[in-house]
């Protein structure tokens, strides 16, 4: 529930900064921009106010921010989850029957945010489980298991943000559909010799369709970084788990 009123914010903060960048520099240079070129009878430079003043460019920014916090928050937790790999939460304990309750306890003893970390959650399942079966083997299928559902549990949670990289240059296109349209209302104009309606209108088409796909090439990036290091802390927790649980185990 925190995460979710946390990203709703960020999405409120992103539609009020950039529309008020759009009212504040882009609709004023590029109305500037495009009232010159008329009143001189030249084609409409490609400003980068130019290219960004449409709606749909102005959706595409508020969703290309917003994705981007999405991604770089998940890349974060896994970053700050680091240091835990590198701890050895067991420490001189033997993971034996007798044993299990006091390391259960100490890792119970760790604050909230530590316990919801996924080596931690995976470590406490896997020693209750030890704990019920007294079985080597009914551990390791616990530890397989829970890996298994971290990695549906990421997949499912990157759903949103690969919804919202195909729904950038879907807008983008509508944008060029716009665009087109309104250029071939003004045939008629460009027939008798005008073509400055039909030229603004074909810019709209092209320049939502390129914000758009940059946008989206650049969240693409960052996406595969995000499940490159999903994919990591899976094998980590993997290596951690059969070199600091399971092979204590077996040695008992």
């Amino acid at each position: 529930m925190k995460d979710t009123t946390i990203n709703i914010s960020v999405l409120v903060i992103a539609i009020l900064l950039v529309h008020l960048i759009y009212v504040g520099y882009i609709w004023p240079v590029s109305d500037l921009a495009i009232q010159t070129a008329a009143e001189s009878g030249l084609a409409v430079p490609r400003t980068f106010a130019v290219i960004l003043k449409d709606l749909e460019q102005e959706v595409c920014i508020i969703l290309f921010l917003w994705t981007l916090f999405l991604i770089l928050s998940k890349m974060s937790s896994i970053m700050k989850s680091r240091y835990l790999y590198d701890v050895d939460f067991l420490g001189d304990l033997s993971v034996n029957l007798e044993q299990v309750n006091k390391i259960l306890e100490k890792l119970l003893g760790l604050g909230f945010r530590e316990q919801k970390k996924p080596l931690i959650e995976i470590v406490l399942t896997s020693l209750r489980r030890f704990k019920t079966t007294n079985n080597i083997q009914n551990t390791s299928e616990s530890i397989d298991s829970s890996l298994e559902a971290l990695a549906s549990k990421q997949d499912a949670e990157n759903s949103m943000i690969r919804y919202l990289i195909w729904a950038i240059p879907s807008i983008g296109f509508i944008g060029t559909v716009r665009g087109i349209g309104e250029a071939l209302a003004k045939a008629d104009q460009a027939v008798q010799g005008d073509i400055t309606g039909m030229t603004n209108s074909l810019g709209v088409a092209f320049n939502s369709t390129f914000v758009a796909l940059i946008i989206s090439i650049i969240l693409m990036f960052f996406l595969h970084q995000l499940q490159r290091l999903q994919d990591g802390e899976v094998v980590e927790i993997r290596e951690y788990c059969e070199a600091k649980l399971l092979s204590r185990i077996s040695k008992t």
